[in-house]
């Protein structure tokens, strides 16, 4: 933590220097999760120079994938961010990398979009995947993402909501690990004080939501972060059903929206943590 005071009170430029460092957190934590909560981000931005992060790299890889919806309107295609895989895209990826860039030590790199099929895959360690209700998995589809995920990668799930879109989502996780047990992840588990703290799950809605005045969507009254574990217990999948993240950093830009704010910063300060989490465990 830094200092209320400097050990002489008379040295000028030791209080400007103190001064300014200050202001320079104070500046980062409005950045980082917006007014409401800038002394929550005071206190936690000492972490960045946490040596768990020496060397670490990230990279937000969105995944490009077959669904429903693309097969049945592949003629009626509109433009290339029309699909179900591409949600809140490029916005919110952008936005999460600004902000990871800014408040930790990792080298984070520019997003990309990949398929699974792309030899490129094997490079990163944690890919994303929006509104997986959406998803169709081929055989070879599950076997890539078995393997990349036994290897130690990350697969986190956002944007879906309601016990229907549960239940499209688990049947293509099923493929995918058919023996393994889908878990609670609640607090105290430390994902939830990896790097910021936070007491409980959030539901973040999305913009649509919002706009109506609640928080959840489609009967998915209760938010959950939920996983699928390795032998050793960590998370390889990373499930945020019921909770809308991808909007929560899509829109945090939107000055039309000031209200918003609450959910942008609770969505980040839970994606940084998944992100961290993932990187260090």
């Amino acid at each position: 933590m830094i200092a209320a005071g400097m050990s002489n009170p008379h040295d000028r430029g030791g209080r400007r220097l103190s001064v300014a460092v200050m202001a320079a957190v104070a500046i980062l934590a409005v950045l980082v999760i917006g007014p409401t909560l800038a002394s929550l981000a005071t206190a936690q931005v000492a972490i960045t120079s946490d040596e768990r992060f020496a060397g670490l790299q990230w990279t937000f890889v969105r995944i490009k994938y077959n669904s429903y919806a693309g097969e049945a309107r592949t003629n009626l295609r509109v433009g290339y961010w029309d699909e179900p895989w591409a949600i809140d895209a490029p916005a919110a990826e952008q936005n999460l990398t600004r902000r990871i860039r800014s408040v930790t030590s990792l080298s984070v790199a520019d997003p990309v979009v990949l398929t699974l099929d792309d030899e490129k895959l094997w490079e990163y360690p944690w890919v994303y995947l929006v509104e997986p209700s959406n998803l169709l998995l081929t055989e070879k589809d599950a076997a890539t993402l078995r393997e990349f995920l036994l290897r130690g990668g990350t697969l986190t799930l956002d944007d879906f909501h309601g016990p229907y879109e549960w239940d499209l989502t688990v049947r293509q996780l099923r493929m995918i690990f058919p023996d393994h047990e889908i878990v609670e992840i609640e607090p105290p588990h430390p994902i939830y004080t990896c790097f910021y703290k936070i007491d409980k799950y959030p539901q973040v809605p999305g913009l649509g939501s919002f706009f109506s005045g609640r928080t959840w969507e489609k009967g998915g009254y209760v938010p959950h972060l939920r996983g699928i574990l390795d032998e050793t217990g960590r998370p390889m999948v990373l499930i945020n059903w019921n909770t809308d993240m991808g909007d929560g950093v899509e829109w945090s830009n939107a000055e039309d929206y000031p209200g918003y704010i609450k959910w942008t910063a609770q969505a980040y300060q839970m994606m940084i943590n998944e992100v961290i989490y993932s990187l260090t465990h």
